[in-house]
């Protein structure tokens, strides 16, 4: 019972402190207090709120005559969110976030930390016993890290017989257009690793993932090196915005 009369305080000071802001509109009768996301959240669950209501729920309180609900709106507007949807928040920037009216230092840093959680979650969710057999769990598990990055990257996947993973590397970090790899340090980081099979995956910052000229020369280099020292490249996957490409579906591994 007590426990249960705490939790009832809990929620009435969370509600309190994220409508103090709200509560001019309500007592005008602009909105009601069902309407304040926190409230919402109380009666139907975070699943019945908007991007910008649960925005509104981690922002907390308004700043600069803008309630919690402006300045979430305001965030979405940033991101592109009409073309692109929330996921786009993961490329605004801390200085970006900060532009915003509103927006401080401790709210971007929690705002940049939430879409790293949720990219996270999404990564966990998709490899839960860490064997990448076909090239779209490989895709499923790593999309959310890898789509959102604006510089191309090169990671590293060494596997087992069984194609477990033993562990992953970062093995380049490139350009806007280009990921700088070469076999040897591939197969550096693979033999310290122990691997017997490879994946090797980078991103293509503008979203389409048709390999390059340069990426089928790199693949077949590699492809060629670990025949040399009897480690197989199982798949080289380009991961696209939403989309992959895998060399070994296209029949080119």
């Amino acid at each position: 019972m007590d426990q249960q009369k705490n939790d009832e305080k809990n929620r009435y000071r969370y509600a309190a402190g994220h409508a103090r802001s709200l509560t001019l509109l309500v007592r005008e009768g602009t909105i009601g207090r069902e309407d304040l996301p926190c409230e919402k959240f109380l009666r139907l669950g975070a699943g019945a709120l908007t991007d910008a209501e649960l925005l509104a729920v981690i922002i907390r309180t308004g700043a600069g005559g803008k309630t919690p609900m402006e300045i979430g709106r305001q965030v979405l507007s940033a991101a592109g969110a009409a073309e692109r949807g929330i996921a786009n928040l993961c490329h605004l920037s801390l200085g970006d976030l900060m532009k915003i009216p509103g927006i401080g230092q401790v709210r971007a840093v929690q705002l940049k930390c939430i879409a790293e959680l949720s990219a996270r979650i999404a990564e966990a969710r998709s490899r839960p016993d860490m064997r990448f057999p076909e090239p779209d769990t490989v895709a499923a598990c790593y999309m959310e890290r890898l789509r959102h990055e604006d510089t191309e990257r090169t990671v590293l996947l060494s596997l087992n017989s069984r194609m477990r993973l033993i562990t992953e590397s970062l093995i380049s970090v490139g350009t806007v257009n280009r990921a700088l790899i070469t076999p040897r340090e591939v197969f550096v980081e693979a033999l310290k690793n122990g691997a017997v099979n490879i994946i090797l995956l980078h991103n293509h910052p503008g979203g389409d993932p048709t390999p390059s000229g340069e990426d089928l020369t790199v693949t077949e280099s590699i492809r060629e090196a670990g025949e040399l020292v009897n480690i197989k490249l199982a798949d080289h996957l380009i991961i696209g915005d939403g989309c992959y490409f895998s060399f070994r579906e296209q029949g080119i591994l």
